[in-house]
């Protein structure tokens, strides 16, 4: 039967709890446990059933019950206050206004294929997502200017249930979106919002909805709409799902479909920051709608709008970024292509790093490091594999000079941290301690919380925790169908009192999620001592297509069987949000094994260590820089393997050993009044140590003053009447590319004579030819440093030289090199273009060594 006009019911409120629907619209109550607190006490049963939904729970709840609950003053009171403090929050003063009150004009778009925001809004996979929820929440909380642009996914990310034999299934539930914390964006006129792309042979359009995240609005398209086709309404079904050519539609709907959206809804971003590079075509759309409206050439349009995108790069590995071979994106611009009045090569040269090479593929990576005058890894680590992995862009730069920075992630620390230590916090930290997190000083006050206090705590977490896998675990076990008596013995499995270890995460191969199971004989006596007992609780998911993933869980779910593991080792299924927050605040040690370095950040070790979980790690990632011996446990010293089965050996052997001789023995460690006086002490060190710096008020307040005014500030400079600085610019390049080859050394003089000793310096004159450019266009420079085995500069560094005069043969630079360190060391002397509005002066990718 077609239903010719679809209508749709709204849950009908009592006028005194009118305030409920406000709330539930705005994900706020989502990182404040009072206002979460009045949905579970309208129906704690119904408020899990919906999973956490509270649209869907005030649709579903008796119309008499919500009268009754209109008529309980104590509940109408906890609203009053919730609403007040929601108010306060919406419109008062934030740490932007105060700290940059002359940047009222700023506004920031953030790009991601995901966002995790809560467990009830199911458009994520994992840590991306959660970076890019946490990342919208803490722009809420500090008032950024910022507003976030996505997919609205009709099925998410996959369900994840085991067969018998403990393999990984998956299916596919729909997102109900008129039963989500979502709206549908309209027009003045009550017409939906929608935007347009096209693709081969087609149009396809996409209606725009509008999550509240606070002060912040996140923007989702959804191609679910009966003007498209039942192949194109699917674009949007499932995120990371489909083929190639899939991938290819979403991309281009988030890029170009998400600029046409926020033009549609009248934002005009002063930056747009593209969170890996899904997102990467806004590059292009946002250059070619500078070209028709300011009616510049491609290169004018480009250098007006780099300058306003920012890009962080998340993969560490050249495989986990898009690419796509030349058929497709022919198939897909070779129309688009043509409105920027370059070269079908020349279009393909923007997402390859070696330009000359027509058989590379079209990178998205490359394509956003090319749009963008600002790039960014996720932690200190990252940002040297990053330099390293995408060197070739910048074929002549030395790797340690490749322009990609790093700034490391965080957490939203309210959204993760559980509501007793919440409280505890606050009593101890002050009640504002949310808004001062990034403060060591507020954290220095963790030293005064009574341990006995801390600890029981953090051991009701543990017992909650418990309980939570055993229900969890009973509900897996009944619907796979197992026999009564293997039901019951969930009740059974798991101590609250035994050292809990926690593991969750994406199950790549490289994350190793198995590595703890190396030597079963160690691992069996570690967890069945009777006097010092450990137990494992494990939750992830592997990609569909990831065998090597799914067969790593098979297997822990048949070592969680062996009877000598049993009671001991829980596999929760369906990781998402909810189980996450259970783990990161129930479990004593939180354990992380990646391949060093291919974990470019990772976050969870944060969210569990601002629960007093303490985090044991192989360091890779953000753990480089928060490993301290007072804040948890390093496996390892860092090194880098070639044999991946050595490795696992070594680093096996090193967590054991971990395991037997220090953290089990400190757990159990207990002082007279039955308290581990030993562990209290260090996760009171890690969380003062960790919560003040990793966290998303820190990470987005740092972006905001390194990348977001900054590129804005430089954007409207080159924008302003009408582009002229951008089109100046953009001549200046052209010129300066033209000239470049022209460029030579006449000769290079010192004064050095013989050796130099350690704290002296030396003269170096260089007689340069420059061609038609004149000693403003370029910057002359003394590269030195120690030579290696290869007998090339080792981590060298740049010295200015300064322009003396000019002459028949040439123009004279000098400069001074002081030595600072024995050993054989060299210099050489090279070019790079100069110029006031370049952004950085690898810029135009230009360095000429003489």
């Amino acid at each position: 039967m077609r239903i010719l006009r679809p209508f749709t019911v709204v849950p009908s409120l009592p006028d005194k709890l009118k305030g409920l629907r406000r709330l539930a619209y705005n994900i706020w109550w989502a990182w404040n446990p009072e206002a979460t607190d009045l949905f579970r006490r309208l129906d704690r049963t119904l408020w899990e059933q919906t999973g956490h939904n509270p649209v869907l729970l005030l649709g579903s709840i008796a119309q008499e019950k919500l009268e009754r609950f209109a008529g309980d003053e104590g509940f109408r009171s906890q609203l009053e206050r919730v609403l007040e403090r929601f108010d306060e929050y919406l419109t008062g003063p934030n740490w932007f206004t105060r700290t940059h009150p002359d940047q009222g004009g700023v506004r920031i778009a953030y790009f991601s294929a995901e966002f995790a925001l809560t467990e009830c809004l199911a458009i994520y996979s994992g840590g991306l997502g959660v970076l890019s929820g946490d990342h919208l929440k803490s722009a809420s909380d500090l008032g950024v200017p910022l507003c976030g642009v996505g997919l609205l996914y009709k099925e998410g990310y996959f369900r994840q249930y085991l067969n018998a034999d403990g393999w990984q299934q998956e299916q596919y539930p729909i997102n109900d979106r008129h039963n989500l914390p979502i709206e549908l964006r309209r027009t003045p006129d009550g017409v939906p919002v929608r935007v347009a792309v096209d693709l081969p042979g087609r149009r396809i359009v996409a209606q725009v909805w509008e999550v509240k995240v606070g002060r912040v609005k996140l923007y989702l398209l959804d191609t679910n709409v009966d003007d498209n086709t039942p192949q194109d309404r699917d674009i949007t079904a499932q995120l990371y799902g489909g083929d190639l050519e899939t991938r290819m539609q979403q991309e281009i709907l988030l890029g170009i479909g998400g600029t046409r959206a926020l033009h549609a809804l009248g934002v005009d971003p002063s930056l747009c920051h593209m969170n890996e590079g899904h997102s990467a075509f806004l590059g292009l759309e946002r250059a070619r709608l500078v070209m028709e409206s300011e009616h510049l050439k491609f290169d004018e349009a480009l250098e007006a709008t780099a300058t306003g995108n920012a890009f962080t790069t998340h993969t560490p590995v050249p495989a986990g970024n898009d690419r796509f071979p030349a058929d497709i994106m022919w198939k897909y611009f070779s129309e688009y292509h043509r409105a920027f009045g370059i070269t079908w090569d020349d279009f393909l040269a923007l997402g390859r790093e070696n330009p000359s090479n027509h058989n590379e593929p079209f990178c998205m990576t490359v394509l956003a490091l090319k749009c963008s005058d600002n790039a960014n890894a996720v932690s200190k680590l990252h940002g040297q594999v990053s330099r390293k992995m995408w060197q070739n862009v910048w074929p002549e730069l030395p790797e340690a000079e490749v322009p990609i920075t790093s700034v490391t992630n965080g957490i939203h620390t309210p959204s993760w941290i559980s509501r007793e230590m919440s409280y505890v916090l606050g009593r101890y930290l002050g009640d504002h301690w949310t808004e001062e997190m990034t403060d060591p000083a507020t954290w220095s006050h963790i030293d005064s919380i009574p341990d006995e206090e801390l600890w029981r705590t953090h051991e009701r977490r543990r017992e909650r925790l418990v309980a939570y896998a055993r229900k969890r675990l009973k509900g897996q076990l009944e619907r796979r169908g197992a026999p009564p008596a293997e039901v019951g013995m969930a009740d059974e499995v798991l101590d609250p009192e035994a050292l809990t270890i926690g593991f969750s995460r994406r199950f790549a191969t490289y994350k190793r999620g198995t590595l703890l199971f190396h030597r079963l004989d160690r691992l069996h006596a570690l967890l069945n001592d009777k006097n010092r007992p450990v137990q494992l609780i494990l939750a992830g998911k592997a990609h569909p297509r990831d065998d090597a993933g799914k067969e790593l869980i098979r297997r822990l779910i048949h070592w969680a069987r062996d009877p000598q593991f049993r009671r001991r080792v829980v596999f929760l299924e369906d990781y998402n949000m909810a189980v996450a927050r259970a783990l990161v605040q129930g479990c004593d040690i939180w354990l992380n094994t990646p391949r060093r370095p291919l974990e470019a950040s990772g976050t969870s070790g944060m969210k569990a260590a601002a629960n007093g979980c303490i985090h044991v790690s192989v360091l890779d990632g953000w753990w480089c820089e928060g490993y301290a011996p007072t804040t948890g446990w390093a496996i390892g010293r860092g090194e880098e393997y070639t044999d991946s089965a050595y490795q696992d050996e070594v680093e096996s052997a090193a967590l054991y050993d971990l395991l037997e001789k220090e953290i089990v023995p400190l757990f159990y460690e207990r002082a007279r009044d039955g308290l581990p006086r030993g562990w209290i002490a260090r996760m009171k060190s890690s969380m003062k140590a960790i919560c003040p710096v990793f966290n998303t008020h820190r990470m987005v307040a740092e972006y905001t003053e390194r990348f977001y005014l900054t590129g804005a500030a430089r954007a409207a400079r080159l924008v302003a009447n009408r582009m002229e600085r951008a089109r100046v610019l953009a001549r200046w390049k052209e010129m300066v590319r033209g000239e470049w080859p022209e460029l030579s050394v006449v000769k290079v003089e010192s004064n050095l004579t013989g050796e130099a000793s350690v704290g002296t310096s030396f003269e170096v004159t260089a007689v340069v030819r420059l061609g038609k450019l004149t000693p403003k266009d370029v910057s002359v420079q003394l590269y030195t440093g120690e030579l290696d085995e290869k007998g090339q500069i080792d981590g060298g560094v740049a010295l200015p030289m300064q322009h003396v005069d000019g002459g028949p043969d040439g123009h004279r630079f000098r400069g001074e090199i002081r030595c600072q360190s024995s050993g054989l060391h060299a210099y050489a002397v090279r070019f790079l273009p100069a110029h006031e509005d370049l952004s950085h002066p690898f810029e135009l990718n230009l360095i000429r060594w003489g």
